[in-house]
C-alpha cells in the first residue's frame, strides 16, 4: 500500500508542501517516513496503529533500533529510517546551539539536554562547554551510571573544561524515574562542581535535571 492509499482526502506529502509540516498529524508525519504501508493498510493506517500501541510519538521513538525493528510493519530498514530521522533532529538542534551566537536563553540549553538525555534508561551526566561569549564549544557525556545514579568526578569535569578552553559550562543529567526534583546528592555535587570550577575560573551557569516535562533548572531554584 502506497503512502496515499487510504481514506484521507489529502495526501500527507501534498498536504505538507501546501500547508507546511505543522499541519500534519503525528500519524501523517510518521507515514511520510515509513513511505508505504503493508498489505491491507495504508502508510497512515500503519502509522496510526504503531502510535496507538506505543502510546504516542515518544513511546515509539524512545525505543532502540532493535526494538523498533521487531514491531509488526517495521523491520530493520524502516526502523533505521526512524532512528536516523530522530538523530538528524538532534543534530539540527545541536547546530542551532553552535552557530556562533551567544546562548542567551537558558531554556534552549534545557531543551537540548532534554532531547539528548530523557529517553536513556540509565543516568548520564553531560556538559555543554561554552566560550567567553557563551557560545557552545562542545557537548560531551562524561559519566554513565545505573537506573538510579551516576558517580560524578569534579576533577574530570575540570579537566574537560580546560581541554576545551571553556570559560563557562552548563551541566545536565537525567533521572530515568522521570522525576526532576533535585535530590540532596544533586545539590551536593552541584556545589562541589561550582567550587572546583571556580578555582580554574570557569563559570557554572546552570545544572539541568532531565525527566518528564520541562527540565529542572538548578539556577532557577537558587542552588547555584
Amino acid at each position: 500500500m502506497r503512502l496515499h492509499d487510504g481514506n484521507d482526502p489529502e495526501r500527507p506529502r501534498e498536504k505538507l508542501l501546501a500547508r507546511g509540516a505543522s499541519a500534519l498529524s503525528d500519524a501523517e508525519v510518521l507515514a511520510l517516513l515509513l513511505g508505504t504501508g503493508q498489505r491491507g493498510a495504508s502508510a497512515v493506517a500503519l502509522a496510526s496503529r504503531l502510535l496507538a500501541e506505543a502510546g504516542g510519538v515518544r513511546g515509539l521513538l524512545d525505543r532502540p533500533a532493535p526494538a523498533l525493528a521487531g514491531l509488526p510493519g517495521l523491520g530493520p530498514a524502516r526502523a533505521g529510517r526512524l532512528v536516523a530521522a530522530l538523530e538528524l533532529g538532534h543534530r539540527h538542534l545541536a547546530q542551532g546551539l553552535a552557530r556562533g551566537e551567544a546562548l542567551t536563553d537558558p531554556a534552549l540549553a534545557g531543551d537540548y539536554l532534554t532531547r539528548r538525555l530523557r529517553a536513556l534508561p540509565y543516568e548520564v551526566f553531560a556538559c555543554l562547554f561554552l566560550d567567553t561569549r557563551h557560545r557552545v564549544i562542545a557537548f560531551e557525556e562524561l559519566f554513565r551510571g545505573t537506573l538510579d545514579g551516576a558517580e560524578v568526578h569534579p576533577r574530570e569535569v575540570v579537566q574537560r573544561c580546560l581541554a576545551h578552553h571553556a570559560a563557562a559550562v552548563i551541566l545536565g543529567h537525567n533521572h530515568p524515574s522521570g522525576c526532576t526534583e533535585p535530590s540532596a546528592a544533586d545539590r551536593a555535587v552541584t556545589a562541589r562542581l561550582r567550587q572546583a570550577l571556580s578555582l580554574v575560573e570557569v563559570r557554572l551557569l546552570d545544572h539541568f535535571i532531565v525527566g518528564e516535562g520541562p527540565a529542572c533548572s538548578m539556577a532557577r531554584l537558587g542552588a547555584l
